[in-house]
């Protein structure tokens, strides 16, 4: 049950991640130094 939920999200991501792309957004990422910052969602694809 759980596995399934976790793969719902994982494509629900990968498909938000695809029409940011398409429309040329940013999204907003932290990495492991806690710095946030805007980047293309382009590069995450």
């Amino acid at each position: 049950m759980v596995a399934r939920i976790v793969h719902g999200l994982e494509i629900a991501e990968r498909e938000m991640l695809q029409e940011k792309a398409r429309n040329g957004e940013h999204v907003i990422v932290s990495g492991s130094n806690g710095v946030i910052r805007s980047v293309p969602a382009e590069t995450y694809l």
